[in-house]
C-alpha cells in the first residue's frame, strides 16, 4: 500500500469549496488535473473522469463514491481491470478552520499488485494533485462558485 497526500487553505468555507468540487459540469473551466468528470455525487453511484496526467495523456477511470458528505468529506474507489490489480482509493476532506478558511486535504490510498511497479507515476500524480488544489483555491477565492443544487435549495 502507498499513500500520497497534499493539503492546502482556501478562504472560504467547507460548502463553497464543496460547491466548486462537485459541480462537475464546470471542472474544464478550472481543474487542471480531472478535464472531466461526470456523474452524481451520492454513495454507489459510479463516476466517469478523465485525468489529465503529468505526460499530458489522458486517463479515463469509472470510479465508485463511497462516501459524500457536504462540506466535509468526498471519498472514491477506481480499479483497474479486477481488484487487487491496482485499486486507488481518493479523498478530499474538508476541514473549517478556527481563524476562518477551509483546509482541504487531498489524498489517495493505492493498493494491489501493481503499486510496486508504479512508483515513478504516484510521485508525479503528487504534483497533479498540487495543479487541482491550487486551481480549486484560485476558483473559490475568486467567487466563482459551483452553481446550486436542487438539493441545497
Amino acid at each position: 500500500m502507498r499513500r500520497i497526500s497534499t493539503e492546502v487553505v482556501i478562504d472560504a468555507s467547507p460548502y463553497e469549496v464543496w460547491a466548486v468540487l462537485t459541480d462537475f459540469e464546470r471542472f474544464p473551466e478550472w481543474n487542471p488535473f480531472i478535464v472531466k468528470a461526470v456523474g452524481r455525487v451520492e454513495p454507489g453511484h459510479q463516476l466517469d473522469l478523465t485525468f489529465r496526467q503529468a505526460n499530458g495523456r489522458h486517463l479515463g477511470i469509472r470510479p465508485t463514491v463511497l462516501v459524500a458528505e457536504p462540506g466535509r468529506l468526498l471519498r472514491w474507489r477506481g480499479r483497474l481491470l479486477l481488484p487487487g490489480i491496482f485499486d486507488g482509493e481518493h479523498s478530499f476532506e474538508l476541514t473549517e478552520r478556527p481563524g476562518g478558511g477551509t483546509l482541504l486535504v487531498q489524498a489517495e490510498s493505492f493498493s494491489g499488485l501493481l503499486v510496486p511497479f508504479t512508483q515513478k507515476i504516484i510521485r508525479q500524480t503528487v504534483g497533479r494533485f498540487t495543479d487541482l488544489n491550487d486551481g480549486l483555491r484560485t476558483r473559490v477565492e475568486s467567487g466563482v462558485g459551483g452553481r446550486p443544487r436542487a438539493e441545497d435549495s
